[in-house]
């Protein structure tokens, strides 16, 4: 079992944060497996603390042996079940596992988390298979016909036993980012080599994700590939609101924004790579395992879980991108205003999707920021105003750069209207995307623009330089024509799909 190593990180944590999060200053080596294997520490962010293991305890090898034998691809390159659209009745073989569930503790008799997120991974890529093998089977073979209808029972072998696994680690039972298909869903080929990229291997796919150069295992890893870098976005956040609640330096504070801005820096060129990773003309194939079955006209009647809940039919967002926990962070710190449109709904819908711990600190970094007030702190001095002004435009450049691989990865190839976790495609990001611009334009002009023209500054800013003025201007006029950019594209967009 491989040990997640990061870069340790020495950050003061003040009483209150201690209190909230006891383990987040802990070597994720010592933390024990009764914990949710997505407890947050300043070494490993918003990582699992432990690697994922790529085999089940031995009461589910059932599931294993059906799931090695599922990829279009299998691992030693012959076809597998999917690639003949006959994973159904496979499924129909499998035990009932449920009771096996709760036999998973550790030596005290705890739960074992870990085991559980790992059988819930597993049971997650099953039933996504099963209920969308009739989509994929449609879509590959005719295409232009769209996705037809996907199974709307998921058989009780299957819906029961990642019921039981949801309800444990408090998540929906349907195939999450972090607990699924991502971040839970990666090792590494030599220990020794870490968490290089061309080191990382998947442990589930659907298509052909288990070659390692596939643009399925390369739109996945790469996600990994960004988010080993996070522990700096968490050290850093916590350096600024600690600082703020314990009335410490306005040094302090910049140098917690200087950690956060030299993290997104590694992942952003992280994020970047997907291009090469993943090819944009493969995405649209195995996309359609992760679709969700909100808001998506392969599941008009929601899917019915044999023996959950009454049978009632249920209703899931599909994995997606957008619940990544790192820009959220970067949301609350900065105190970004989100519009009040239906749009905005749906990114707080997706919170429920985040494993626990991610959800428990994002909405404490939330309170605490809008407590000590981060973006007024900011903004009486020029230094850190622009520190949080950069701040905010790798938010922005996040943002755009997502929006641009819905562009050339979804919207130019296909008239599908939404996302796999059930947004609008072309609105639902430039909602969140115009936000952030419209604070950085209200910031600049608000704070730094005036002072180009008063020896004393304005608003009563100290620490004003003339040189500060020329980090930002360049920065500042490349927002305000991306912002007129994307209002024309989406505007463009919307008219051409009848929007």
């Amino acid at each position: 079992m491989t040990q997640i190593k990061a870069p340790s990180t020495s950050t003061s944590i003040s009483t209150s944060t201690l209190k909230r999060f006891p383990y987040i200053n802990n070597d994720p080596s010592t933390l024990p497996r009764s914990l949710d294997p997505f407890t947050i520490t300043t070494s490993t962010g918003f990582m699992p603390f432990i690697m994922s293991p790529t085999q089940l305890p031995e009461p589910f090898q059932p599931v294993v042996d059906l799931l090695e034998r599922m990829p279009v691809t299998k691992l030693d390159g012959t076809p597998g079940l999917l690639a003949t659209y006959s994973l159904g009745p496979e499924v129909a073989k499998l035990p009932d596992l449920t009771a096996e569930v709760d036999k998973l503790v550790t030596a005290d008799g705890s739960m074992d988390l870990y085991a559980v997120t790992a059988v819930f991974r597993d049971y997650s890529f099953l039933a996504s298979a099963y209920i969308l093998e009739p989509c994929w089977e449609n879509w590959s073979k005719n295409p232009e016909n769209g996705y037809g209808l996907g199974r709307d029972v998921l058989p009780r072998a299957v819906a029961c036993p990642m019921y039981r696994c949801a309800q444990l680690l408090d998540i929906p039972p349907f195939m999450s980012y972090a607990a699924a298909y991502s971040l839970f869903n990666y090792t590494v080929e030599e220990p020794s080599k870490g968490l290089t990229y061309d080191n990382l291997r998947l442990v589930r796919a659907f298509e052909h994700g288990l070659d390692p150069k596939s643009s399925e295992a390369g739109f996945i890893l790469t996600h990994v590939d960004m988010v080993k870098w996070s522990q700096g976005l968490i050290s850093g956040a916590l350096k600024v609101v600690d600082t703020l609640e314990e009335g410490g330096s306005r040094n302090v504070v910049n140098d917690g924004f200087r950690e956060i801005l030299t993290s997104m820096e590694k992942i952003e060129a992280s994020m970047e790579d997907m291009w090469a990773n993943s090819k944009p003309g493969d995405y649209l194939s195995f996309r359609v395992f992760i679709f969700g079955v909100t808001s998506q006209s392969m599941f008009p009647n929601g899917v019915v879980y044999e023996g959950v809940l009454d049978d009632k039919p249920l209703y899931f967002r599909g994995e997606s991108g957008a619940n990544d926990s790192m820009i959220p962070l970067l949301d609350h710190l900065l105190q970004i205003p989100m519009p009040s449109t239906p749009l905005t709904k749906i990114l707080h819908k997706f919170r429920a999707y985040r494993p626990l711990p991610h959800r428990e600190f994002l909405a404490y970094m939330n309170a605490k920021a809008a407590e000590v007030d981060v973006r007024s702190f900011a903004s009486q001095d020029t230094e850190t105003t622009i520190l949080f002004l950069k701040t905010l435009n790798h938010v922005r450049s996040f943002r755009w750069r997502h929006w641009l691989f819905a562009r050339e990865y979804i919207i130019r190839r296909t008239p599908h209207p939404t996302a796999t976790g059930g947004s609008p495609i072309v609105t639902w990001l430039p909602n969140q995307l115009s936000a952030v611009m419209d604070m950085m334009i209200s910031m600049y002009d608000t704070y730094l623009a005036p002072q180009k023209n008063s020896e004393a500054g304005a608003h009563g800013l100290t620490g004003y330089d003339a040189t500060y003025q020329k980090q930002v201007e360049p920065m500042m006029e490349m927002v305000r024509d991306q912002r007129d950019k994307l209002a024309k594209e989406v505007e463009k967009w919307c008219k051409e799909r009848g929007v």
